[in-house]
């Protein structure tokens, strides 16, 4: 049978735009369909807006710091429509590039939604597509609970467009995207409180960087409020009322929920074609990226394994090297490591203590906590903490988390050093880059007992 096309793919994210370029240029004819913006969540309204925004609050402690190094800082003054024009001007840029970047590479862009007709038959608006191979790269979209009043919050997709920000906002969430947003709205001067259903913020998290990083948000004036969850959200004339479940109300201006995504695969047609998906819509793939139905693949946060866009990416490029280079390899998601753009920053490769315990029984610890350089002369009160976790038995380092300025920069280094399996000796003998917060890693020589 002659198609169209040898790939078509759905979604044109980071991870659908990296199969569809190498895949085209290792030779096979590629088609991509998106129906919002080229470039995805990360791109258009996840990672690179989200930093920019980050940037921006922080400079509230950036011009407070100075004033202990001998600057005059005068009055200041910040414009949330300067900050969010700016932002719109880049991700337009990164957009065009994204475009260029399918064009250069020979795919063919069909701007709309796409759906399944049948294994080989895609049909976007009127158009019917034929390709031997699909990959579904759709991505996940926030997920919004069945509240009353929900209709009167947003999603970290609406905060990116708010015509002004929120003099008191509430963030209900306590995953990553929850306390970056806590920490963005907090540095540009709103009164933030970050509502959390359980115990403790970034489930998932070694529990010892959760405990830490709960008392630097603090410190810096967001209010932690741990086991609780909205049950009402009310619009008032001077704003929302949000009632909790305990009974509590809490006003505010805007309220931003960020308490987890769904796959989008709703629509699409998969199930009926045979596409497994697992209980939360997540298309159910092998190491190799391969559906239940063999010529349909999917990457991507889509899949559920690991949502990071670099290993979207990674795994976009083994499937391409995997069907048309015929070099099969499954993506590794082995020791991924990954930041929290939190204030401080989180940076974190490996297993958290918990985890390596649950696999390997005895661990050895070794953290450290202290006030950062840079903060001796601020009169900040900010600290950093570092923690590394070693299997006894081989002396390898199966776990590194940091907390603290720069975490996220430091943790991609560390992260090659776990992925060429490094031992604790091994670190050891690394001569630190003094004075900075990354020799710390290099230079603890006591485990820690708990005392």
């Amino acid at each position: 049978m002659t198609f169209d096309y040898d790939l078509f793919v759905i979604g044109a994210g980071s991870g659908g735009v990296r199969a569809s370029r190498i895949s085209s240029s290792l030779g096979a004819r590629v088609a991509i369909a998106e129906e919002f913006r080229v470039g995805g969540t990360c791109v258009i309204r996840g990672c690179v807006p989200k930093k920019l925004l980050v940037y921006a609050s922080h400079f509230a402690e950036d011009f407070k710091d100075a004033e202990g190094y001998g600057w005059a800082v005068g009055e200041r003054s910040h414009s949330w429509k300067t900050l969010i024009e700016n932002k719109d001007r880049e991700i337009n840029r990164l957009n065009g590039i994204y475009h260029n970047i399918l064009k250069n590479n020979n795919v063919t862009l069909y701007e709309g939604r796409a759906t399944l007709v049948d294994k080989n038959t895609v049909k976007v608006g009127d158009r019917t597509i034929t390709a031997k191979y699909i990959l579904i790269a759709t991505g996940a979209t926030p997920v919004m609970p069945d509240v009353p009043g929900i209709e009167h919050a947003i999603s970290s997709n609406e905060a990116f467009h708010l015509d002004e920000l929120p003099k008191r906002i509430i963030v209900v969430g306590g995953g990553y995207i929850a306390v970056e947003f806590a920490g963005i709205f907090n540095g540009l001067g709103s009164d933030v409180t970050l509502l959390y259903r359980r115990d403790l913020i970034l489930r998932g998290f070694d529990d010892d960087v959760r405990t830490f990083l709960s008392g630097e948000l603090t410190k810096k004036g967001i209010k932690i409020e741990t086991n609780a969850n909205p049950a009402r959200i009310e619009k008032r004339a001077n704003g929302l009322t949000v009632t909790l479940e305990d009974g509590r109300t809490l006003e505010c201006d805007a309220i931003m929920y960020a308490t987890g995504r769904d796959p989008n695969t709703k629509g699409l047609g998969l199930e009926a074609l045979g596409v497994e998906l697992k209980e939360n819509g997540a298309v159910k793939v092998t190491a190799q990226s391969q559906t239940t139905v063999d010529n349909i693949y999917a990457v991507g946060d889509v899949t559920d394994r690991i949502a990071l866009t670099p290993v979207a990416i990674h795994e976009g490029m083994a499937f391409a090297e995997t069907v048309f280079g015929g070099r099969p390899r499954a993506a590794d998601h082995e020791n991924v490591p990954s930041a929290v753009f939190s204030q401080p920053q989180v940076g974190t490769v490996g297993l958290t203590e918990a985890q390596a315990r649950e696999k390997y029984g005895a661990v050895d610890i070794y953290k450290s906590q202290f006030r950062p350089m840079k903060m001796t002369l601020s009169g900040s009160s900010e600290q950093a903490f570092v923690k590394l976790i070693v299997e006894p038995k081989s002396d390898l380092v199966v776990g590194v988390h940091i907390v603290g300025g720069d975490a996220a920069e430091i943790i991609q280094s560390v992260g090659i050093a776990l992925k060429c399996k490094a031992t604790k000796a091994q670190f050891d003998a690394t001569v630190g880059v003094h004075p900075s917060l990354a020799e710390e890693i290099v230079t603890m020589r006591e485990k820690y007992t708990g005392d």
